[in-house]
């Protein structure tokens, strides 16, 4: 599964090692389109790492197999082309996923929506044949008509979803944050009490790192690979990103960023290059950053602020980048 909403490279910024005699292990691997990491700390004999990679890479297989839209024989993908009026059983881990997206579609009055697909394909972000040119009006008509969370319909008691007709689920930015969850919720059940999980960019963290403080992360300064713009401290928390300047293209001096908005069928046109979000669990703050990033600097921030919700916006300016951060952001310093 490749991401449509490409997240911020996240900087790990932990030690290796302490006085305490802890030390942290790593592991890493491809999954989804992009690259995980597992780091834990612990003081005993070095547990099994290949049962561990094996394990990890067992969930991330899962949440693909079920959840992506580049694999015709996923679940997700046989929902896509279900007959039109048909109630599809789904999985339980991706009824949950598709379940919250919706929900976040209905508080975010649909600037977030996962039905946004055919839009996103339009104008060439998608999996579908690229086309670097402007959607002509009959064409933005028709795959609109596509687009709307409200046509999919759940039964949570039966976990099965309607397909209404030619609608296109697309979960890529809240599948690979519940993948870290996944990840995290395994290493739990093998003992592990002290780990910090990436993927694609989106982190949870348990416990702490060698000397018993919390895992510290850099956030990086948008339109650069080395400058960071914070660094904050992950102690059973998550973090999600969302940029759009590592996935745009520029047509006729126009840039256009791979954010569509549904509500416009365009992409933004906001300032905002970057928004982070901080929550309990990854899938949340994935999600959260996701919409962020369509709502802008501006409804963004009352967004965020309205739910108490820890982001950091970073906006772009014509001298630079400024930072915006949300009350509950700044108790995290």
């Amino acid at each position: 599964m490749r991401r449509i909403m490409i997240p911020l490279i996240l900087c790990l910024l932990s030690a290796c090692a302490s006085v305490d005699g802890s030390k942290i292990e790593t592991l890493s691997g491809e999954a989804m389109g992009t690259t995980w990491t597992a780091k834990f700390a612990h003081s005993r004999n070095s547990p099994d790492l290949d049962k561990l990679k094996n394990g990890i890479q067992k969930q991330l297989d899962i949440v693909d197999a079920q959840m992506s839209t580049w694999k015709p024989d996923s679940d997700l993908s046989r929902f896509n082309s279900a007959p039109a009026g048909s109630w599809q059983t789904l999985p339980p881990e991706l009824f949950g996923v598709l379940e919250q997206s919706l929900k976040l579609a209905k508080a975010t009055h649909g600037a977030y929506d996962p039905t946004v697909g055919p839009l996103v394909n339009l104008w060439g972000f998608g999996p579908g044949p690229k086309t670097l040119a402007k959607p002509d009006t009959k064409r933005l008509a028709e795959a609109r008509v596509r687009v709307g969370w409200q046509q999919i319909e759940l039964d949570p008691a039966t976990r099965r979803a309607r397909q209404p007709g030619d609608v296109s689920v697309d979960l890529s930015s809240i599948a690979p944050g519940f993948a870290v969850d996944q990840i995290a919720r395994y290493l739990e059940s093998q003992g592990l009490q002290n780990f910090l999980v990436e993927h694609g960019g989106e982190l949870r963290a348990r416990g702490h790192r060698p000397g018993g403080k919390g895992w510290r992360v850099g956030i990086e300064q948008p339109d650069s690979d080395s400058v960071i713009a914070k660094v904050i401290v992950l102690s059973n928390q998550a973090s999600g990103s969302s940029g759009d300047y590592r996935k745009f293209y520029e047509l006729d001096g126009k840039r256009y960023s791979h954010h569509i908005d549904p509500r416009t069928a365009a992409p933004v046109t906001h300032a905002l290059a970057s928004v982070t979000v901080i929550a309990s669990d990854c899938l949340q703050a994935d999600s959260t950053a996701a919409a962020l990033s369509i709502l802008g600097p501006e409804q963004g921030y009352a967004y965020a602020k309205e739910h108490q919700v820890a982001a950091l916006f970073l906006v772009r300016t014509s001298n630079g980048f400024i930072q915006k951060m949300t009350p509950e952001f700044e108790k995290l310093r």
